[in-house]
């Protein structure tokens, strides 16, 4: 029980490092969209798109080699071999990755559209937050979950306030005082953003330093080439992941015409992100019921276990889904500055219930997580990724970001009922299948006539929270007065 509840701690402390970041980055969606900041839609898509590219070449720049670190660092005798080829393979990849950049970012700039003044700055956060993943890691492999989550909360909390400093802050300034006119510049604003993330970046990377100057800086590379064959499958499921999570204003950029591209694509990452608060109960869910997972592996009724675990996930997400629909119209006028964004609203729901499906697809994934057959955690991904990419270049041409939205639920479908199907054969599980169904439909439903029936009567809105939530009461209440029990 003691281990237990250290692990449940350090899961509570590493979801705050985990959830903390996405809060403020909705919070931020505001400053960014606000037309005193970015006053062209075409720069919140520019800045989107950006951010996109830095998400995927993230997992490219740590090749898996994260997870490898640790699989090797409790197999292996020597550690300090571990820990210095892992460290050194991160550091020549990433300065040779700097090096081909830093020559052909004038084609990369043509290539992708971005300007190379951006370029210039992106190469180095891409850099440091690569030399951070090994020192990451380090601290988690010893169970410094604190120090870990402070670093990751500092980082935020320095791009955060530089976003505040040189976005709103820094223009009053320079015309106050000499020194601050001397690093404003007009029409910048974008590339302060991307200076926000260097800097925060930066100062992780520092706090992080004192890992380095415990290495030898000798490499082992025989342990090299099987932690690296042994990585391979990971980058290309994280590769996969990626590709369902981002790739989508990538393909907007080349599948749209230029002039209306970067514009759709800021309408559509804005509204995208109101879609955040189901990923933040998924997130917080996951965190909180993994090692929940592992700890019932071993017992007589873990399925049972397993299969409650689901169903009160799928009951919680649908009535949140719900209220998140029908605040929708409000959300919106918190967290995006100018209306001309809220063109792209009636994919929110889409991206929400796209957003459950992935939350209910972590849930299944039990099944191989516990019988170690976590391959298939690539084969389902891939497969996503497939259904990804083939749909967002059938549909955006004609249906722009809508095609997406339905690509990424498509997907998050798929990649859920698949789990379910291959987990029957391998860990059968006894799901309550028609009460998750009933609940999905329910919740479903209710949200369609709220938002696309009714949108402008928020009364319809507020019945609709009440029906999920009193037929959630009548069919639960046994559990919910257990629940209430057990907490007492």
């Amino acid at each position: 029980m003691g281990n237990f509840l250290q692990l449940f701690r350090q899961t509570f402390v590493y979801g705050i490092a985990t959830v903390f970041p996405r809060l403020v980055s909705v919070i931020l969606v505001r400053v960014h969209t606000d037309k005193s900041v970015l006053s062209e839609v075409s720069e919140f898509g520019t800045l989107s798109l950006v951010f996109s590219y830095i998400i995927l070449f993230n997992v490219i720049l740590s090749y898996g080699l994260e997870t490898s670190f640790f699989r090797f660092y409790n197999t292996e005798k020597n550690k300090k071999d571990v820990l210095n080829t892992a460290t050194i393979s991160i550091i020549i990849s990433s300065l040779i990755f700097a090096s081909v950049f830093s020559i052909f970012k004038l084609n990369i700039s043509d290539f992708t559209g971005i300007n190379v003044s951006y370029l210039s700055i992106i190469v180095w956060i891409l850099v440091a937050d690569a030399l951070a993943v090994i020192p990451f890691a380090y601290l988690r492999l010893k169970g410094s979950a604190l120090k870990y989550s402070v670093v990751k909360i500092i980082n935020v909390l320095v791009y955060f306030s530089l976003n505040i400093f040189l976005l709103i802050l820094l223009k009053d300034l320079s015309a106050s005082y000499e020194i601050f006119e001397k690093i404003y510049f007009d029409n910048f604003e974008v590339a302060y953003i991307f200076i926000a993330n260097l800097i925060a970046s930066i100062v992780s990377l520092l706090l992080l330093l004192p890992f380095y100057f415990k290495l030898n800086y000798r490499a082992n590379f025989k342990l090299l080439r099987k932690m690296l064959l042994y990585a391979f499958p990971i980058l290309i499921s994280g590769l996969a992941f990626t590709i369902n999570e981002t790739f989508d204003k990538i393909l907007l950029d080349f599948l749209l015409p230029a002039s209306i591209a970067k514009t759709e694509i800021g309408m559509y990452a804005a509204c995208y992100k109101l879609a955040i608060f189901m990923t933040l109960f998924s997130a917080a869910y996951k965190l909180a019921i993994e090692p929940f997972f592992f700890s019932e592996a071993d017992k007589q009724t873990s399925k049972r276990s397993y299969a409650l675990v689901l169903e009160t996930f799928v009951i919680i997400g649908s009535s949140i889904m719900v209220l998140i629909v029908v605040a929708l119209d409000i959300l919106k006028v918190i967290f995006i500055g100018d209306p001309e964004y809220w063109q792209a609203m009636y994919i929110v729901p889409i991206i929400l219930f796209a957003n459950f499906c992935l939350g209910i697809y972590q849930n299944l994934s039990v099944w191989y997580k516990v019988t170690n057959r976590t391959r298939f955690a690539a084969y389902i991904s891939c497969i996503g990724a497939f259904i990804t990419l083939a749909l967002n270049l059938t549909l955006i041409p004609d249906y722009s970001y809508l095609g997406s939205a339905l690509a990424t639920l498509i997907a998050y479908f798929t990649m859920a009922l698949l789990s379910y199907i291959i987990g029957k054969r391998y860990y059968p599980i006894p799901y309550n299948t028609s009460k998750i169904l009933f609940y999905i439909v329910l919740s479903v439903t209710l949200s369609y006539i709220s938002f696309y029936g009714f949108r402008d009567n928020l009364l319809i809105g507020i019945i609709c929270i009440f029906v999920m939530n009193l037929v959630i009461l009548i069919k639960e209440k046994a559990r919910i007065l257990k629940l209430i029990n057990l907490i007492r």
